[in-house]
């Protein structure tokens, strides 16, 4: 596999649900930076499960892909309805619109680590004022910090 499908794999098998899939696309000492969490493997899948768990229907649109040596870079437009807890946040049942850009470093035909930067204020706006005001107070002024994610299952 060429490094853009392996890159666009790992997004494809989040959005479809398919856990082993996406174990087997990443490395084991794999690494994931973003918007202010780091995850290793385990934390990663946890938390992309916790995110499908809360978005349902969610689709995805990758508008740019480039790839240059072992990097890949997509810009997403992800769109879902928040039906379930997320980042500490209570259900919405609302329609939201994410965008995002993320880099993926390709070695050995698997992804070891992501960095990524996500709209999240523009996500918690949509998902309501008292989310994003709940969200602010929690890690703004108390400096709250969710539990790390937890794999579900394979």
């Amino acid at each position: 596999m060429d490094n853009k499908t392996v890159a666009l794999g790992v997004s494809r098998a989040i959005l479809n649900g398919h856990w082993t899939e996406l174990d087997s696309l990443l490395a084991e000492d794999f690494t994931y930076t973003g918007d202010g969490m780091v995850f290793n493997k385990d934390q990663y899948i946890g938390f992309m499960q916790d995110l499908k768990t809360a978005m349902a229907n969610m689709k995805m649109e990758f508008t740019h892909v480039l790839a240059e040596d072992d990097m890949v870079s997509i810009r997403f437009i992800t769109t879902a309805k928040n039906i379930g807890k997320f980042m500490g946040a209570p259900a919405s049942n609302k329609e939201v619109t994410v965008n995002g850009i993320l880099m993926r470093k390709i070695k050995d035909g698997k992804v070891a680590q992501e960095w990524q930067t996500t709209d999240l204020l523009g996500l918690m706006t949509q998902m309501g004022f008292g989310t994003l005001f709940g969200y602010a107070v929690g890690v703004g002024l108390f400096k709250t910090k969710s539990p790390s994610p937890v794999r579900k299952f394979a």
